[in-house]
């Protein structure tokens, strides 16, 4: 992409989309899972929509399995705007210093999400969403700060291309060869011999070490559209763009699949692809309903969440909202299987408009 000047004008469909986005997280998929499944329990249609809110046993892609790295890729969004204004306000020592920061922050955040050390050391989790989302964007952040456009796309297609050779040369000698099969490929088998402390999955972690190295390049993807978005071309051009992209990404996953499986606990290069699709056509869609067409009005309530996604994160985790749900819903309604996920969604919502209302907004 040539050189271009940004705009100035604030993308309020990355800002929605985010909240969207961690919506699902916040408890959306529950309330929706439990409608369909009591209202429609007989339904062939409402099984199908309520399995895309579940995340696949393994290989494939359900709706479910897009949402982290919808946000990685919108954290990648976010630094093509941010960076760009810190590295001319204060200098590329300071944008260095604040991505590693805000990545060691988030590793520690993590960490302590995970149970931290109240078990002892060799039953932490070192691993796990907000330390892979920490990792990833810091180092697709700094690589953004020496490379170009070009230079990331090639460094981009490196890393896939590399991470597939990785398995294309490990063999599984105990299954006839299938080197993808769930603790006995080369990934799984690297975090049980190099990743200490706890496992997500006892002698492997689905954010384990080897499966970060790609997850970057989904920061990347996401930093490179910001660029995109940030150019002076025309609405309409970064809308085709945008759309086009997007549609590419997921044929090119989905080809790519025969041979290298959509996996997201491995974080394959066509998971990489598909993912990253599917987060551009979301991107363009709400582009095109908020900022082209103007039609916002129904974006409030995911602006409040977007505000503050890694707070309510936690606090979501922590369990705040369902037991404040329990103790207001009582024992006689919670036995009504959507009650209980809707109460607590809807004080995850007031929350977070309070804390909007206030511009109270806990930054990383």
């Amino acid at each position: 992409m040539p050189p271009s000047e940004p705009q100035d004008s604030r993308i309020a469909s990355l800002d929605a989309l985010r909240g969207f986005d961690m919506c699902w997280i916040l408890g959306l998929e529950s309330v929706f899972k439990s409608l369909l499944n009591s209202l429609f329990p007989e339904s062939s249609l409402a099984h199908f929509f309520a399995s895309q809110l579940s995340h696949v046993d393994w290989e494939g892609f359900h709706f479910y399995d897009l949402i982290f790295p919808l946000f990685l890729f919108l954290s990648g969004v976010s630094m093509a705007i941010a960076l760009p204004r810190r590295l001319q306000r204060d200098g590329l020592r300071s944008a260095v210093i604040h991505l590693l920061q805000r990545g060691l922050i988030l590793f520690l955040l993590g960490v302590f999400f995970s149970g931290g050390l109240k078990d002892g050391w060799e039953k932490v989790r070192w691993l796990g969403v907000l330390q892979r989302i920490g990792i990833a964007s810091a180092a697709a952040g700094l690589l953004s700060l020496f490379l170009s456009s070009r230079a990331l796309v090639l460094l981009s297609i490196s890393i896939l291309a590399g991470y597939a050779t990785l398995f294309a040369f490990s063999t599984d000698l105990e299954n006839g060869g299938n080197v993808f099969r769930e603790g006995h490929n080369i990934v799984n088998s690297f975090d049980a011999a190099w990743l200490p402390g706890r496992k997500h999955s006892g002698t492997h972690d689905p954010e384990g070490l080897l499966s970060t190295i790609p997850a970057v390049v989904t920061a990347l993807m996401g930093l490179l559209t910001g660029r995109w978005l940030r150019s002076a071309r025309p609405p309409a051009e970064i809308l085709r763009g945008l759309f086009a992209a997007g549609g590419v990404l997921i044929l090119a996953g989905w080809a790519w699949h025969p041979f290298f499986p959509i996996i997201k606990k491995l974080w394959t290069s066509s998971f990489v692809l598909v993912a990253g699709g599917w987060s551009l056509i979301f991107l363009s869609l709400f582009y095109w309903v908020v900022d082209i067409r103007g039609w916002s009005r129904w974006t409030p309530m995911f602006l409040w969440v977007g505000s503050n996604p890694i707070l309510l994160y936690i606090l979501s985790g922590m369990g705040l909202f369902r037991t404040a749900a329990e103790r207001l819903a009582g024992k006689g309604l919670t036995s009504v299987p959507w009650v209980l996920p809707s109460a607590a969604l809807a004080i995850m919502l007031l929350s977070s408009r309070w804390l909007y209302q206030r511009r109270i907004f806990v930054k990383v």
